[in-house]
């Protein structure tokens, strides 16, 4: 059974699920935007018995803490910073699997290239690292990115919304009946936290970093040559499928699946991709 526990870094809490035997191989879940580690709550009882399993909410998201944009930086290289010290300070991690979705992968690779030797595997679900995998979801926040104002903010702040949180689950989605709606219920209540809605623009504003990083990671996705299992929703309008098979180019062993699903594969797609999981790593 998964347990639900909270942990202090750097004087905040992080809460994460955990599950499976310690004697097991390890595997990371780190969840994307707008959701938190409920996003697994499907994918986990499925591995958990092949697998010990570490499911984080970052700051800012699902149960940890989210304390205001004046007394906490929210970039993508804090978010890693809690994570990292979570897994390695506190979990006393040496080995593990990551897999990464939308802002998981920004997150999980930043630790991964930073700790090669303790990357055993890679399991990529919607999780770009690749300027052709930046899908027209983006154009709005373009404008945000290079001039931030109440103009350029204004068509960002729709992504905040009930009804683009509903699309992300259901767009391209084949049969919208296997979404369970407590996806995008619980996303969306925590987004409406208050101030939540800064906490996610300074996050959306500071995206863009990461494209700066791409060429390490690439670096370390050439060099380690991981196990890469590439699960890969291809309706997605944020991510696209250039931006699955780009992962090709440098790691040409990598396995690829394109489901025909779209942002947020495993909620009609669990359990084909926890038998992937299972069998490939």
């Amino acid at each position: 059974m998964p347990t639900f526990q909270y942990a202090t870094v750097r004087g905040l809490k992080v809460f994460y699920r955990e599950a499976g035997s310690k004697n097991s191989p390890t595997i990371v879940l780190l969840h994307g935007f707008p959701s938190s580690s409920h996003m697994f709550r499907d994918l986990i009882p499925q591995i958990q018995d092949t697998f010990h399993v570490i499911a984080p909410d970052y700051i800012g998201f699902g149960y940890s803490d989210a304390p205001n944009v004046n007394e906490f930086e929210y970039t993508f290289d804090n978010l890693a910073t809690y994570i990292e010290e979570l897994l390695f300070d506190v979990l006393g991690l040496k080995k593990f699997n990551i897999y990464v979705q939308d802002y998981g992968a920004p997150v999980g690779y930043r630790i991964a290239s930073k700790h090669p030797e303790s990357i055993e595997g890679i399991v990529v679900q919607n999780g770009n690292a690749y300027i052709e995998g930046i899908g027209s979801a983006f154009d709005p926040m373009k404008p945000f990115w290079k001039s931030r104002n109440p103009d350029t903010e204004a068509p960002v702040r729709a992504l905040l919304s009930k009804e683009t949180t509903l699309l992300q689950y259901t767009h391209g989605v084949k049969n919208v009946n296997r979404i369970s709606p407590d996806s995008y219920t619980m996303d969306q209540f925590l987004l409406d936290r208050p101030g939540n809605h800064a906490i996610q623009l300074n996050l959306l504003h500071n995206y863009q970093s990461n494209f700066t990083h791409y060429d390490r990671w690439h670096e370390f996705f050439r060099n380690k040559q991981p196990k890469c299992l590439i699960v890969w929703g291809k309706n997605d309008p944020f991510f696209t499928v250039d931006g699955a098979r780009a992962y090709l180019r440098d790691i040409p062993k990598a396995e690829l699946h394109l489901l025909d699903t779209g942002h947020f594969a495993l909620e009609d797609h669990s359990d084909f991709i926890a038998q992937q999981i299972i069998t490939y790593l």
